[in-house]
């Protein structure tokens, strides 16, 4: 296995076994059968590095943050390496008149063939006069980019969704991409921010497979949206048996018991946070303590407040049907709340977690 990827990861010191450890782990993931990682590993060495032109509109920069904050294989450095980054704000060592000319030249250059990244949502009252680059509207600007582009990718909540710019009462009448592009592949990947390694994930299957993967019914895609937090949380158990914290500082909250009545949004939202974590895989919200607040889910700002419990049963026995089919065994839970109280004896303020327990 031989190409230009390759040749610059060695010189940064990434191993072929790491780059192919990194690929299987992708088509892992993302419920690919295991040839399909040397698939992966072999189209990203062989293929010319694909134009990317990301354009952030009304947004926070979290989204360029979060992959600025990936783990080894350093997310950021293999997208670096995978594709030819030929715009982005943030990132580029040009500005003003320069940034706009590499914009123009490599859309001109690579028409049909690049691939769009938007984050921020797109305002549309006063005629687009709230986000401006360059004197031209957001609008102007994703509709002459999206003509050329061969597929978008709405990075984040806002431009999956709208996000925090299109909560209620909405002042910029923002939109989000798939509202106004209706004619080009578009797959958003919703989070705020989102998880590092989904977007890696999503870029991976599209130079390998040449298409955007398998999407749910929001355009997400499967493989990282297509469980709830709720299916995977470690904490599960104790919903189950109808154990709740009632504060962030009680009994209930050392030893690690569901916060679904401290306001967790996770039974109504898809995302990859459990099991993909944050910071390297280190940890994610629930793990901190704190609920999920539904962040890669429309509308999440309005939802009804971050501590607010959610409007659905939380008896264990209206949801035992449920929880079977999702694989909770209530045997399983007991057991393991048994071993968390043993654990949390020892370690009041520790978080455990189904890892720890395992070991």
């Amino acid at each position: 296995m031989q190409g230009p990827l390759i040749d610059t990861l060695a010189r940064r010191g990434v191993t072929r076994r790491t780059f192919l450890k990194y690929c299987a782990t992708l088509a892992s993931m993302m419920a690919l059968p295991p040839s399909a990682g040397r698939a992966m590993a072999e189209a990203m060495a062989a293929a010319r590095r694909p134009s990317v032109i990301w354009l952030p509109f009304q947004e926070c920069t979290g989204c360029t943050e979060s992959i600025t904050r990936s783990h080894s294989p350093s997310i950021e450095g293999m997208i670096f390496d995978m594709i030819s980054l030929d715009y982005q704000e943030t990132l580029m060592a040009a500005a003003g008149h320069q940034a706009e000319e590499a914009r123009a030249n490599a859309m001109k250059d690579n028409y049909g063939k690049y691939v769009l990244i938007v984050d921020g949502s797109i305002p549309l009252a006063q005629n687009g006069a709230y986000s401006c680059i360059g004197g031209r509207s957001n609008v102007d600007l994703l509709k002459e980019a999206a003509a050329g582009a061969a597929a978008i990718v709405a990075m984040g909540t806002c431009a999956s969704f709208g996000g925090i710019p299109k909560a209620n009462p909405n002042p910029t009448g923002a939109v989000s991409v798939a509202d106004l592009i209706k004619d080009k592949p578009i797959v958003n990947v919703p989070g705020c921010p989102p998880i590092p390694v989904v977007m890696t994930g999503v870029l991976a299957h599209y130079l390998t497979f040449g298409s955007l993967p398998e999407l749910d019914d929001k355009g997400r895609p499967k493989a990282f949206y297509g469980d709830t937090i709720h299916d995977r949380c470690y904490r599960r158990p104790f919903y189950d048996q109808g154990k709740f914290a009632k504060t962030f500082d009680d009994e209930g909250a050392r030893m690690g018991w569901c916060l679904f009545e401290l306001g967790c949004k996770g039974p109504v939202t898809h995302n990859a946070c459990a099991t993909v974590k944050w910071n390297g895989g280190t940890s994610w919200p629930v793990e901190s303590g704190h609920g999920c607040i539904g962040c890669s889910e429309p509308d999440f700002w309005d939802g009804g407040g971050f501590y607010k419990a959610l409007s659905v049963p939380a008896s264990p026995v209206k949801i035992g049907a449920a929880a079977a089919v999702a694989g909770a065994a209530v045997g399983v839970g007991v057991s393991v709340a048994n071993r968390v109280k043993k654990r949390a004896a020892k370690a009041s303020h520790e978080t455990t977690t189904l890892a720890d327990l395992e070991k």
